[in-house]
């Protein structure tokens, strides 16, 4: 355990942060699980919905330092392109 002030302080910081991280990329799972079954579904109009909506949660994922900026780039692209699988 820190003993020191600043050490106590980063640690309960450290934990606030861990679950502000985790509550939100839990719902970033859980939309793009949405995403993918509407996908599966060949329902064209759910899909694009759940994906603004994705687009959406990643988008603001970066903007709280969740995941790195490049990372939701790469997610972005592939799930475009599994909209796209659909639409043919």
């Amino acid at each position: 355990m820190p003993t020191n002030k600043s050490a106590i302080k980063r640690l309960r910081t450290s934990k606030k942060a861990q679950l502000r991280n985790k509550m939100v990329k839990t719902a970033l799972k859980t939309v793009e699980k949405k995403f993918d079954a509407a996908v599966d579904a060949a329902d064209l109009a759910a899909a694009t919905t759940l994906l603004q909506e994705s687009f959406s949660k990643l988008d603001k994922a970066c903007k709280k330092g969740v995941l790195h900026i490049n990372k939701a780039a790469n997610k972005k692209g592939r799930l475009n392109k599994r909209l796209n699988s659909i639409k043919k």
